[in-house]
């Protein structure tokens, strides 16, 4: 577990390139949020986590399967990292942030590497989606703003 890194993952850096390429500028693991989110994007007030799929539990996904040696510690285990994700952000979305989580198998297929990253980038800056486009995965919908 000591060869396992916590920054400069390979999905992150997919990440980190595409943003930068399309200049936008941002801070890396600001520590002074909960959480510390992968990427910082505060003229946006956007954070985004590039999570793993085992890591942090994702149902569903071909990458998540509990181990079969030990499987109370890593069930509990991962059941606290996704009981602190859910902490993170609240709490990221009581202080205003904007979460956007992106996931290890998203980014990891080239066929869908790109439709994700640019759903991603519009969801950023506020662009309108297209029909080609997908919808974003984050921690909760957007809520609407009433009309008045």
């Amino acid at each position: 577990m000591a060869a396992i890194r916590g920054r400069d993952t390979r999905p992150e850096m997919i990440v980190r390139r595409f943003l930068h390429a399309r200049g936008l500028r941002y801070r890396l693991s600001d520590r002074r949020l909960p959480g510390t989110p992968d990427i910082v994007l505060k003229k946006y007030r956007t954070v985004i986590f590039i999570d793993g799929c085992f890591w942090h539990g994702h149902e569903g996904c071909s990458q998540f399967k509990l181990p079969k040696s030990n499987s109370d510690f890593w069930r509990h285990k991962i059941n606290m990292n996704i009981a602190r994700d859910y902490r993170a952000n609240v709490e990221l979305r009581l202080l205003g942030w904007r979460v956007i989580r992106v996931w290890e198998c998203e980014i990891r297929k080239k066929s869908v590497r790109e439709t994700r990253l640019e759903s991603l980038y519009r969801n950023i800056v506020n662009l309108p989606y297209t029909a080609d486009t997908q919808p974003l995965t984050a921690a909760e919908p957007p809520a609407p703003y009433p009309q008045q």
